[in-house]
């Protein structure tokens, strides 16, 4: 065994090691993931599949995968022989989520074989304010691998870990300068973005988050549509009869979910989002860093109708009132998206618990927007009446079929997998045909 000092290296004979990182466990102690980073000779990564983490385990190559964690230890295995010949380093690193590392005691990283288990390096660290932190690397010298002890810490978290090594993660940028959306001619791997203000997220949100994101991908793959990118819009019915699922937190459980879907395709980490009942209401933007606060400041109808005072930004809820008027909605967001277009295209996830009886109206405007470059996925929650939407996939007179429709009779009780294949089962396909017809580009 060799127990390394902070800047110390020892050589690699193994083919295959094992980097486990270790803490001690106990209240107050954040939760810490580890990852790995293949780095050129430059000092960046080629591209975002060179971040091997628990929201992308396996490196396209083979070389790095992450084994997972399993209570105060996470572990990487990088099969040396496999490493391409345009990385120079894979680099060790870690992250501390609700915390910092100087909240965690007993932090090392050791090296061993993969093979016998034998132990090659030992590197006890210590930490103060960082929220991320490089442990070690292996490193190429004179034909074979050495292990350095490197001990350096960011305190800009995973986000700017993986920025300083020029992982894309995502920044706002004006609508204009949007480049426009287009499928690979080859699918990608299903891996999930890192998307702006993912960091700032509640430890057991983000890893929901991942997770579901990584679901997202996975049935965007399936449908020939991975790495597409699309302006996310959320619509959420608050006529009387919806009170008591907003009271018993559904609601606010499917826009966690759909924050995912958001996070996948739009991935400046925004969204819009309207409400509607009699009259239908914008909300404030959803900001993906700030997914707690919005849902419990904007997801509240039937504590808001109680409420005498709202807090900032909130939407008093008696102006929307209480019955079905879909066709007022459906014309506010094609206004919206007429006024602030984009390049790429909108999906609209709309929810609602049914009721419907505009139809003649919802009808004139959703064939209206067949020749917009919009798709309207509508969720049934329950099983009542849905009268035109459930008809829609048959109606003619429509450049492309542009509206999607499913019924659920308790959302919660749908699998993220099942949930996610449903909700985008169209929404490629329809990309397909708005291209052919000229909607899209």
């Amino acid at each position: 065994m060799t127990s390394l000092s902070k800047g110390a290296n020892v050589p690699v004979a193994a083919t295959a090691v094992r980097a486990e990182l270790s803490w001690a466990a106990g209240g107050g102690v954040p939760d810490v993931d580890a990852s790995a980073l293949l780095v050129t000779a430059a000092g960046r990564v080629r591209d975002d599949t060179d971040f091997v983490f628990y929201n992308q385990p396996g490196h396209p190559s083979g070389a790095v995968r992450h084994l997972g964690k399993q209570g105060s230890r996470d572990a990487l295995q990088v099969e040396l022989g496999r490493v391409e010949n345009a990385v120079d380093r894979v680099v060790f690193a870690a992250s501390a989520d609700g915390g910092t590392f100087g909240q965690v005691r007993d932090l090392r990283l050791r090296l061993v074989d993969a093979g016998d288990g034998g132990e090659i390096a030992d590197f006890a660290m210590t930490a103060s304010t960082e929220t991320a932190f490089i442990g070690g690397e292996l490193y190429r010298r004179g034909g074979g691998w050495k292990f350095r002890a490197v001990g350096q810490g960011f305190a800009s978290g995973l986000a700017g870990l993986a920025t300083e090594f020029g992982i894309s993660v995502a920044e706002e940028a004006p609508p204009a300068a949007a480049p426009a959306a287009a499928p690979p001619a080859t699918p990608a791997p299903a891996r999930a973005r890192l998307t702006k203000g993912e960091e700032k997220l509640p430890v057991d949100v983000r890893k929901r988050l991942s997770l579901r994101k990584q679901q997202v991908a996975v049935s965007l793959e399936k449908r020939g549509a991975a790495g597409i990118s699309a302006r996310v819009i959320l619509v959420l019915d608050a006529s009387g009869s919806m009170t008591g699922l907003y009271a018993d937190g559904v609601v606010g459980r499917v826009v966690e979910r759909m924050a995912a879907v958001a996070a996948q395709l739009d991935d400046d980490g925004q969204m819009q989002a309207w409400t509607f009942a009699s009259r239908p209401a914008r909300l404030p933007d959803f900001e993906l860093g700030e997914l707690p606060e919005w849902i419990r400041l904007h997801v509240r109808v039937g504590a808001m109708m109680k409420q005498r005072r709202l807090e900032p930004g909130q939407l008093d809820m008696k102006t929307v009132g209480i019955q079905n008027e879909e066709q007022k909605v459906i014309a506010e967001v094609r206004g919206h998206v007429q006024f602030a277009p984009l390049p790429e295209p909108t999906l609209v996830l709309f929810f609602s618990d049914g009721g419907v009886y505009r139809n003649r109206e919802i009808e004139k405007e959703l064939t209206a927007a067949a020749s917009e470059p919009i798709f309207w996925q509508f969720v049934g929650l329950g099983h009542a009446d849905f009268g035109v939407l459930e008809r829609f996939d048959s109606l003619p007179g429509r450049k492309v079929d542009n509206v999607g429709f499913f019924a659920v009779d308790d959302i919660d009780d749908v699998p993220d997998a099942e949930l996610y294949d449903r909700l985008l089962s169209e929404f490629p396909s329809w990309i397909t045909a708005a291209r052919s017809a000229g909607i899209l580009r």
